[in-house]
């Protein structure tokens, strides 16, 4: 099926449009007019952020899978954005919020980033398509290597996770 081509296609453009949108979306929803007071009241502006490019998308005038603007955001404007959020932390306020506060953190921290690759594994033993690799090898860095256990290792793993499966369905089951 042939798509036809979007009425803008210049990626300079694409993005100052979608910037505009998202300036006057953000300045209208803290103006103090009455009129834009009862709009943002029932339909919030974060909603209207995503509803009026994907808008834009549908009618043709941007096509998304054209554009390389994904690319962009996520490769430069998303860890500046992140950067720069870092940089305005007030340490001095989260300091105050006491130990167990700070200790909840970084403990939600240390699940991140041991629960992300943790739940990779899990999923590449499970169904090893999903993550894209063959069965009977084990990933190293970012090499799969075939090995003789990796069939051994997913099979426990299959096993614990029928067992618990099993334990959480004869605890749902109407007696």
């Amino acid at each position: 099926m042939n798509t036809p081509e979007p009425f803008i296609t210049n990626d300079a453009i694409v993005f100052g449009l979608l910037m505009t949108i998202l300036m006057i979306i953000f300045q209208t929803s803290n103006s103090s007019k009455s009129v834009f007071v009862k709009f943002y009241k029932y339909v919030p502006a974060l909603l209207l952020c995503y509803f009026i490019p994907s808008i834009f998308n549908s009618m043709g005038i941007i096509d998304g899978e054209q554009s390389n603007l994904y690319f962009v955001a996520s490769r430069y404007l998303l860890p500046a954005s992140l950067a720069l959020l870092t940089l305005s932390v007030d340490l001095k306020e989260i300091k105050k919020l006491g130990f167990k506060a700070i200790i909840m953190f970084l403990a939600g921290t240390v699940g991140i980033i041991i629960g992300g690759p943790l739940a990779i594994l899990v999923a590449s033993i499970v169904a090893p398509d999903v993550v894209g690799r063959e069965q009977g090898q084990m990933q190293f860095g970012v090499v799969w290597l075939p090995l003789p256990a990796a069939g051994l290792v997913e099979e426990q793993i299959k096993l614990l996770c029928m067992r618990c499966l099993n334990q959480a369905t004869t605890f749902t089951q109407p007696r």
